[in-house]
């Protein structure tokens, strides 16, 4: 974002002043953070939000406030370009670490223990059944 977003910036409060509206007024209305739309029309909103935000709460802030959202749109192309930042880190598939656990970590040991004590006590009550005559 660059001088195009403060000049934006300034229009808009203008308007605002020029509507006797209170930031506060503004937030009620458009459901946008005051400190946000402070920032907006400081022209710094890239030091607290995301440019696609930015873009959009501009956008909701200009029309508002009665502007032509397209004219501003048109004479200020660079202040609605949106730049994503590039992360030292992506999280994606090809990024996933291999886990070398044994059961891909599953706790196993507890589940074997439980199987071989139900295969035992099955054991053991056939051989129940068995001696009184059930089998």
């Amino acid at each position: 974002m660059n001088d195009e977003v403060k000049r934006i910036g300034e229009l808009l409060r203008a308007k605002r002043i020029e509507q006797n509206l209170s930031l506060k007024e503004v937030e009620s209305a458009t459901s946008i953070r005051s400190n946000y739309l402070d920032s907006i029309e400081e022209g710094k909103v890239d030091e607290c939000i995301a440019s696609i935000y930015a873009v959009g709460f501009i956008k909701q802030y200009a029309t508002f406030l009665d502007l032509d959202v397209e004219r501003i749109i048109r004479e200020n192309p660079s202040a609605f370009k949106v730049t994503a930042k590039k992360l030292e880190f992506d999280y994606g598939i090809g990024t996933l670490e291999y886990r070398g656990s044994l059961g891909g970590g599953v706790k196993w040991l507890p589940n074997f223990i439980w199987t071989l004590g139900a295969v035992a006590l099955l054991i053991v009550g056939w051989y129940v059944a068995k001696f009184l005559g059930v089998v």
